[in-house]
């Protein structure tokens, strides 16, 4: 049997709970696209998040957020027409299910490239499916009976594969979890005060402050009151600066910082500043996590040029910024040869991203704990499989709320997102 794929592009606008700061500003909003592959009553789903004040393939279009945003859409439209043209229809499974797109076009466009990536994987998983409900029709047996059928992804014990499920691990299958970092975000000293407790009595025994955007004292204060009642051995804290510091100032403030025992800090100053940075790393009190660095170096030797120049201690990757899953793969390869540890990062995806990135990241077997704490930022995100105990996150793709998830999405594409491109 052959399937007849169409494809579609959208805009959703997520709103924040409650403002996002960093040192850089704030978040209320926050402007995503859905590249959709539909067949059968089916649809398989990417999201492409850029972030307006970072991502290297939205601030290259425009002086102005408008500007950039026209920008940026009209390259989505460019980029997944031809990867729709790409994708062979009224084909088969087994054509369908051995397609790699060319994606050397998305390579100077993280987010796109990701949304790219994740779609296919979607689609693939959504064809396993697919054909192993044929089979068990075929067969006479209830499809919920059957193993998955699509060696491509592995097997499934006693369940056909969920629709959110891209890639088959024991996270995919809630039989475990991923360990994450409590994120606490900017505000006034009572409020991240606050926020610390919050995420304290939820058991978390990471967390991550964004500094950067209060008086410098106060963050020290609140850092000092952590202290005070949690020893490095009951609660790992990691730093996060955004370029905060200049460099002048930076080796005094990382003095400072380093009288609490914290794991790291992510970028003290802002990127490209090889020379300054590398300095900063070869004589900190705190391992250096590079983060913002990497934006924009999508080429393999310029990856290779920057690290051997700044020699960091850690990469903190967000494949939606650092070049996708294949840039991800990349970061991590050269990581390793190098002897830098990584942890990867959601970089406010919606629930559709973060499903995707958290999938990935679990076949990695990561050891310590992720940035994957950001699905409940938003009012009107998508229904999510994740849900976070005991200071992981772990995926029920069963659960009610993301049961026939595909007429969910139809759904609220349609009531909710702004439809952009058709691709036939």
């Amino acid at each position: 049997m052959s399937y007849k794929l169409s494809g579609d592009l959208y805009r959703y606008d997520l709103k924040f709970k409650e403002p996002a700061m960093t040192s850089r500003g704030t978040y209320y909003t926050h402007t995503v696209w859905y590249p959709t592959i539909r067949f059968e009553d089916k649809v398989a789903i990417g999201e492409c998040a850029p972030l307006p004040d970072l991502s290297c393939d939205f601030l290259c279009g425009g002086n102005s957020q408008e500007e950039r945003t026209v920008s940026y859409e009209s390259k989505l439209k460019e980029l997944f027409a031809a990867l729709f043209k790409s994708i062979p229809n009224n084909a088969s499974a087994t054509e369908l299910l051995a397609f790699e797109p060319d994606l050397s076009a998305f390579r100077n466009y993280p987010s796109a490239m990701f949304g790219a990536e994740t779609l296919i994987a979607h689609l693939k998983s959504l064809i396993g499916i697919s054909e192993a409900n044929k089979a068990a029709a075929a067969a006479g047996f209830s499809a919920k009976t059957v193993a998955a059928g699509a060696s491509h992804y592995g097997s499934v014990s006693s369940a056909i594969r969920p629709d959110l499920m891209l890639w088959d691990s024991p996270f995919s299958r809630n039989e475990q979890g991923i360990y994450i970092n409590g994120l606490i975000w900017m505000g006034d000293f009572e409020t991240m005060g606050a926020r610390i407790k919050s995420k304290l009595e939820e058991g978390f025994r990471c967390i991550k402050l964004k500094i950067g955007a209060i008086d410098f004292d106060k963050e020290l204060a609140l850092l000092d009151y952590i202290r005070q009642r949690f020893s490095p051995q009951e609660l790992e804290l990691r730093v996060d600066a955004n370029g905060a510091f200049t460099p002048e100032e930076a080796p005094a403030k990382l003095e400072e910082l380093s009288k609490f025992t914290l794991h790291s800090i992510e970028q003290p100053i802002k990127a490209g500043q090889y020379e300054a940075m590398a300095k900063l790393c070869a004589n900190t009190p705190i391992p250096i996590g590079l983060d913002e660095e990497m934006i924009g170096i999508n080429d393999l030797e310029q990856k290779k040029i920057m690290l051997d120049a700044i020699k960091p201690q850690y990469l903190v990757i967000k494949p939606s910024l650092h070049g996708g899953l294949q840039g991800t793969q990349e970061w991590l390869i050269l990581a390793k040869e190098r002897g830098i540890k990584c942890w990867l990062t959601s970089a406010l995806e919606s629930t559709i991203g973060l499903n995707a990135i958290a999938q990935w990241v679990a076949m990695l077997n990561p050891s310590m704990p992720q940035g994957l704490g950001t699905g409940a930022l938003y009012t009107n995100n998508l229904a999510t499989p994740m849900y976070i105990k005991d200071a992981k996150l772990n995926c029920d793709l069963n659960m009610d709320e993301v049961a026939n998830y595909s007429d969910y999405l139809s759904e609220i594409l349609q009531k909710e997102a702004s439809h952009i491109a058709s691709f036939n």
